[in-house]
């Protein structure tokens, strides 16, 4: 019998999921929460088979909350969720430790064999990201210096990207102002770029904001 954590602010989404998940799998029990601050706790508290985690939660991103699971749970396979294309969070997802990622468009049994496969010890690797991954390897990194980041380089430029401050970002990442400085001076080195002006201008020709 499966413990299944979910985390998603959108209640009707939880309600779909959980129905989805009771209808096909011998489930156990099942509990939900919708703010990111709130998964590790829980966590803590309680022994899971598996997290289904949406990549973009209220007060903290699913990335970081993705890094913090996996440094203190690591045999907990993670489910990414997000209505964001693949394309866009897969790759960095997989390498941060993610057993699958789903788009919330797919299938409802697609849904049940994503949660089969990662609770059985393996990963989930849909068409769409296979051809990624493979893509990926075959690429030049210098067409797309973004992919050697650090999750909190990778933040930080997103961050810019969206045209906040050095104290805005200061204050969402909890970095001092003059961390989150000295991380763009390493942007503009790392990816060979002059100013804020040609980050946000990357950001969204490569695709990264929506």
């Amino acid at each position: 019998m499966l413990k299944i954590l979910i985390a998603d602010d959108h209640p009707l989404i939880r309600r779909g999921l959980i129905q989805i998940l009771k209808d096909s799998l011998p489930v156990h029990y099942i509990h939900e929460v919708e703010d990111g601050a709130l998964v590790l706790n829980v966590l803590n508290n309680d022994t899971y088979n598996v997290l289904i985690l949406d990549i973009s939660l209220p007060n903290r991103d699913g990335m970081d909350i993705l890094h913090d699971v996996k440094m203190h749970f690591p045999d907990l396979p993670v489910l990414m969720l997000s209505i964001q294309p693949e394309e866009q969070y897969a790759l960095r997802a997989l390498k941060l430790g993610a057993s699958g990622c789903l788009n919330k468009a797919v299938a409802p049994e697609n849904l049940v064999k994503a949660v089969k496969t990662v609770v059985s010890g393996k990963k989930y690797i849909s068409d769409k990201i296979s051809d990624l991954m493979l893509e990926n390897l075959n690429r030049d990194i210098g067409e797309n210096p973004h992919e050697g980041l650090s999750e909190r380089e990778y933040q930080v430029l997103l961050s810019i990207g969206s045209g906040q401050t050095v104290t805005q970002i200061s204050d969402k990442l909890n970095l001092s102002v003059k961390t989150v400085s000295t991380y763009r001076t390493r942007l503009l080195r790392k990816m060979g770029l002059s100013n804020s002006s040609e980050l946000t201008s990357y950001v969204y020709k490569k695709g990264l904001i929506i």
